[in-house]
């Protein structure tokens, strides 16, 4: 199949893009110009074009391709560039740095696909289109969430998922450090978090709700430096990682770790062995309170975003009411019932993390009022969002019907095994409802993100076939988002060579993807649930 020219298979697409005649050719001879403050952008632009091209690009005062920051460009905003190529040059400006991260990437797709591969390419002419582009992002929030609690990636398959992010121009990494099947974020003050809950005997192979298991232990957690590594290497791509450490509820490893933490201390639980929702909470005692308060601070320590993830969906209110001390608990805080101990909980951890600086994030849910300092997730409902931005909450996108890729691509018995509950297609992430009815209310709205929930997902390979190409739509949206969907599939096809180059399986489901289900289950084709299935089986 003949490709379309790489110029015209852009993704995300630029805001405004021309086309010129002629052509820069970049080889042994050529030089790059860096103005103070663009030495990291030029850096990233070595590092990305080496592997296949083998091009030093070194500095030089008379440079023909130049890397320029003027903060005079305020039109620009944080991370918006100017790109100009010519037969005779390069000029590539932003008012930020992260501007210039941005450009980059978009030099990078301008080149020949095979610009992309991580080894030496021969025979390729390196030559970049002219053309003039001035791109400014839509949303300030443009993400992609990866659960390493159900199923453990190393730390050096991460630092790939953030190099794919960044190709399409995402700037959050949500990393879902902690769940009732595992923990993987290192406490130093709590070192058994990682040495007991960070390993189970086993995971539940069936679809919801059966009891078949398969016997493979399963483990894994993370250093502090490998975490701090993680960060400075997001950083030089224009990603920042926001740690999620998820309560009061699904914290069933952190109570295997320390009894003391829940309703029942006298009570020992293993890490958790099935996917769902596991009725196990925290208990509310204000030793609770402080044993997590110690874990943020050390979260805070590891990741400097401004913004921390600390759960709070899908809480059971079961054990309060039934725990003498919950009630009295709720009683003294002038609650009407242990339920509201679930709002309660979340806002002593909010005001802990708003008084070191931070801002809270946390997942939308039916009927819990939030403090107005939470950054809300909402993944029920788009009216959910809607309705928190009318309250006056920050909100960020995340409907489980259009950005949860743990559920099938499509049909079909050869798709691998994923949330039972539904289809999320291509073209249902395309169209995430992003636009709130109310105007004053889109200025709340910070973007949209990607979910992928990982209880059938063991391997990198199985991950990138989820996420691609549905990250690129969503990508797409984030950005700017209004080509139309026909214009964004005739580019995809063109960049779906450069996940080709890139080795991503984004095509065929890559082999063999271990078989988690029962052998002969079949995720259904239903239309889209009314309640959703992503946390009815997590």
């Amino acid at each position: 199949m003949d490709l379309p020219r790489p110029e015209l298979a852009l993704v995300p697409l630029p805001r405004r893009l021309s086309t010129r005649a002629g052509r820069f050719r970049l080889d042994d001879t050529t030089r790059l110009r860096v103005t103070p403050g663009a030495g990291p952008a030029a850096a990233l632009l070595r590092t990305l074009l080496a592997p296949a091209t083998g091009l030093p690009l070194p500095t030089a005062a008379d440079g023909t391709f130049v890397l320029a920051l003027d903060p005079a460009l305020t039109g620009l905003g944080d991370e918006g560039y100017g790109l100009t190529v010519s037969p005779q040059g390069v000029l590539l400006r932003a008012a930020r740095p992260a501007g210039l991260l941005r450009g980059v990437q978009t030099v990078r797709q301008l080149l020949p696909y095979e610009a992309l591969s991580g080894r030496p390419v021969r025979g390729v002419p390196w030559e970049l289109p002219a053309v003039e582009i001035t791109d400014v992002p839509r949303y300030a929030w443009r993400g992609s969430m990866l659960d390493v609690a159900r199923h453990f990636q190393p730390v050096s398959y991460l630092r790939r998922y953030v190099d794919l992010m960044a190709l399409h121009k995402l700037n959050v990494f949500h990393l879902h450090l902690t769940d009732d099947q595992g923990w993987r974020m290192p406490v130093t003050a709590y070192p058994r978090l990682t040495e007991v809950g960070g390993a189970r005997a086993e995971s539940m192979a069936g679809p919801a709700g059966s009891d078949r298991f398969d016997g493979v232990p399963h483990g894994g957690s993370y250093t502090r430096a490998e975490l701090r590594d993680l960060v400075a290497y997001a950083a030089e791509r224009g990603v920042s990682v926001l740690p999620e450490i998820g309560l009061p509820g699904h914290v069933r490893a952190a109570l295997a770790a320390h009894p003391e933490l829940g309703t029942d201390p006298g009570r020992r639980l293993g890490v958790w062995t099935h996917w769902g929702v596991c009725e196990n909470v925290l208990g509310t005692d204000d030793h609770v309170l402080d044993f997590f308060r110690t874990v943020l601070d050390e979260v805070m320590d590891v990741f400097p975003a401004p913004y921390v993830h600390i759960g709070g969906d899908e809480c059971p209110t079961v054990e309060w009411e039934r725990s003498a001390a919950a009630r009295a608990r709720a009683a003294r805080e002038g609650l009407p019932d242990p339920r509201a101990l679930h709002p309660w909980f979340i806002a002593r951890m909010s005001e802990h993390l708003v008084g070191a600086g931070r801002r809270p994030v946390v997942w939308a849910e039916n009927g819990v009022t939030l403090p107005l300092e939470c950054t809300v997730m909402s993944w029920r409902e788009p009216g959910h969002a809607h309705a928190a931005a009318r309250r006056g909450h920050e909100v960020v996108h995340a409907d489980h019907r259009a950005t949860y890729f743990d559920y099938p691509r499509g049909p079909g018995p050869g798709e691998p095994p994923g949330q039972p509950g539904g289809i999320v297609d291509l073209r249902a992430v395309y169209d995430v409802h992003l636009t709130p009815p109310a105007p004053v209310d889109a200025s709340r709205v910070l973007g949209a993100q990607g979910q992928l929930w990982t209880e059938f997902v063991p391997t990198g390979a199985h991950v990138e076939y989820l996420t691609y190409p549905r990250l690129c739509a969503l990508a797409e949206r984030v950005w700017d988002g209004t080509s139309g969907w026909r214009d964004f599939t005739s580019r995809l096809a063109g960049h779906r060579a450069r996940l080709d180059a890139l080795d991503v399986p984004h095509a065929d489901p890559p082999a063999p993807v271990p078989t988690l289900h029962t052998p002969n289950f079949t995720p259904p084709t239903l239309p889209h649930p009314r309640k959703p299935c992503r946390k009815d089986s997590r």
